[in-house]
């Protein structure tokens, strides 16, 4: 028989899992001086090994253990052995250790293997995808996570008669670490791991060693894990330990059977969180699988600096600061100030067109969702070249996802930097201001990618927007109604669309907070655009899933344009109809001259010919101020007014 191929593997950090059971009938025999000593050094121990005092790389962590096989567990992470024996024989010096007594320890190294890439094989370094080797730079060199529970067990490959892992082909073992990944992903944002290997180390083959707020989040997971073909077939567990992370300085907490808090919540708390500087980050894994013994896809989180982690390189941007990126995304038509919960952005450009980039981007986005951590990710046009988005909650999140954004076709330049507020400048609300419209009125600025912004509105109302960003539909309140507007755009026939629109407009009609719902024709293009009028922006969510389902439904901002105006809604009265569309021809002749135009359309009510509404796409959003603060602009806002028989509804679409 031929022998089968072993995967290729790199290492990182060596790992000690070392649990201790407390002698309490000593404790309790013990002088006041004797306990108060005890605690004192074995406090000093942890917060010294928390530091990394002792080394230059790593990280420490103490957890309480539940029931009987122990009472603590410490767990270190260091560059070598040599690191992990003078930390054991220095726990042996304090005078705590007299109190304890060790139930069980595992030896084991973090560790990557080939059934993640195949590439692996001509080493880290040599990975050609900037995410894949940051991905794997961060499983090997990874944080212990603030998370409040902890679960470790070992376990093995099964090696029996009927089933045995190490006769399968690589080929069919990499399908099933991959079907195991699908698993994980689905607890991504709630459970992280840190994979250990220890074959010539310890007992079993693997270490896993899962982190959780929530216990039954780790149940659940390995409960799902039992019935995939990698673990029903072919895993063998060992010991199961559970517990509770704990700060050093509650040491004495434990010894007096007081409640310890969370890990890091409490006030004060050295080695907590004090400034709310310090994160918890689920590394943004895209296209990467577990390795071999894996119990989830998600590595990784945050300790107070960096471990002494090695230099992989540095993400694939170049960081610029927050008003930079700020300006830099609003030229691409994102406003930061509509992503309350991110807190840094990326921005890469690409020779590639934008519409052959949304697939890719797609796929990326589909696994970005599975994290917490993740906000938006999205494609525009930028003059002549494509622009892709993605915003984080934290900036290690972000600096994963930035190789993998670095891999997509025709990249070249990106920036990275923190997302606050910068954009709300003076110089920003004064554009804002002179952007309202020749008639002084301030208009509802929209951003066209993550939907709308409703200047009325709350924090909460502003939940929908990537919803219906993600929906393709594009929305906003009206200057001065109490409304909310959402519109879609269709390439299917019109006749079709008609009567699905008929069809949903009758069934919204039941509810007190539907104004109406129209189809619009095209006058210039073969498109549909479908308007529909509510009283609330919860009305108007719900709808849009309705909406978003009706036939040949595209996306407008983004096809090239970087600002689409989606308003101007305009009710003519019926004698000035015909001179209203011959006036639009001649100013569509005016704009087709304009740099960075790129369409306008005059869209007519399917049902009522005098109510109309114009459509026009610009590259930038500095070409279309540009128009709407010419004469020519001016000038028909002043004939408009003689001619319709209400006032202009405007939302524009940023």
């Amino acid at each position: 028989m031929d022998r089968r191929e072993a995967p290729a593997t790199e290492e990182g950090w060596y790992a000690l899992h070392d649990l201790r059971r407390i002698d309490w009938d000593a404790w309790r025999a013990a002088t006041e001086r004797e306990r108060e000593r005890a605690l004192e050094e074995g406090e000093a121990f942890l917060q010294a090994h928390e530091a990394l005092e002792d080394a230059d790389a790593g990280g420490s962590a103490v957890f309480t253990v539940a029931g009987h096989e122990a009472d603590i567990m410490l767990l270190h992470l260091r560059p070598s052995t040599a690191h992990l024996d003078r930390a054991e024989r220095a726990f042996e010096q304090t005078a705590l250790a007299a109190f304890t007594e060790r139930t069980y320890s595992y030896l084991s190294v973090t560790e990557v293997s080939g059934y993640l890439t195949e590439e692996l094989a001509d080493g880290l370094e040599n990975i050609e995808s900037d995410g894949t080797r940051q991905y794997m730079q961060q499983r090997l060199y990874p944080s212990i996570p603030d998370a409040e529970h902890v679960c470790f067990y070992p376990m093995d490959k099964r090696r029996g008669p009927d089933q045995n892992w190490y006769d399968l082909p690589i080929e069919e073992r990499r399908e099933l670490i991959a079907g195991h990944g699908e698993v994980g992903r689905e607890y991504a944002g709630q459970v992280t791991q840190i994979i250990t290997g220890s074959m010539g180390l310890d007992d079993y083959e693997w270490g896993v060693t899962l982190f959780a707020d929530d216990a039954t989040a780790i149940k659940r997971l390995l409960a799902e894990m039992r019935f995939d073909p990698s673990s029903s077939r072919y895993a063998e567990f060992g010991p199961f330990y559970f517990g509770r992370r704990f700060a050093p300085a509650h040491l004495s907490a434990l010894f007096a059977g007081e409640p310890l808090p969370a890990y890091g919540t409490d006030e004060g708390d050295e080695t907590g969180d004090t400034d709310g500087t310090d994160e918890q980050t689920d590394t943004a894994v895209a296209t990467a699988q577990p390795d071999d013994g894996t119990a989830s896809s998600d590595t990784g989180a945050a300790a107070a600096g960096d471990g002494g982690r090695p230099d992989t390189g540095g993400p694939s941007h170049e960081e610029t600061s927050a008003a930079e990126l700020a300006e830099s995304l609003r030229r691409v038509g994102i406003d930061v100030d509509d992503h309350p919960d991110a807190g840094y952005g990326l921005l890469f450009f690409s020779d590639e067109d934008a519409e052959r980039l949304v697939e890719e981007v797609d796929g990326l986005r589909g696994n970005f969702d599975h994290y917490d951590t993740h906000v938006v990710t999205t494609v525009r046009a930028e003059s002549g070249r494509s622009a892709v988005v993605s915003l984080w909650a934290n900036e290690r999140a972000a600096n994963t996802a930035s190789g993998f954004l670095a891999d997509l076709p025709g990249v070249g330049e990106g920036l990275g930097g923190p997302v606050g507020s910068a954009d709300s400048s003076p110089e920003r609300a004064a554009d804002d201001e002179t952007a309202a419209g020749a008639d002084g009125s301030q208009e509802a600025a929209v951003n066209g990618a993550t939907s709308a912004t409703n200047p009325a509105g709350t924090a909460d109302d502003d939940d929908i927007r990537g919803a219906l960003a993600d929906l393709d539909i594009y929305a906003g309140q009206p200057h001065g109604e109490d409304v909310y507007a959402m519109v879609l755009y269709s390439e299917a026939d019109i006749a079709d669309v008609r009567e699905e629109v008929a069809s949903l407009s009758s069934g919204f009609d039941r509810y007190d907070t539907h104004v109406r719902t129209a189809l619009y024709e095209g006058t210039a293009t073969d498109r549909a655009a479908v308007v529909s009028l509510w009283e609330t922006r919860d009305a108007a969510d719900t709808a849009g899933d309705y909406l978003a389902d009706l036939p040949g439904i595209v996306r407008r901002a983004g096809e090239g344009s970087n600002f689409g105006t989606m308003g101007m809604f305009y009710t003519v009265k019926p004698e000035y109809r015909e001179e209203f569309r011959d006036r639009f021809e001649t100013v569509g002749e005016m704009l087709a001259e304009m740099d960075g135009h790129l369409e306008t359309d005059l869209m007519v009510n399917d049902d009522d010919e005098n109510d109309m509404f114009i459509a026009s796409q610009w590259e930038r959003e500095e070409d279309a101020m540009a128009f709407f603060r010419s004469d020519d602009f001016r000038e028909t806002v002043q004939w408009g007014r003689e001619v319709l028989a209400d006032r202009p509804r405007h939302v524009f679409l940023a």
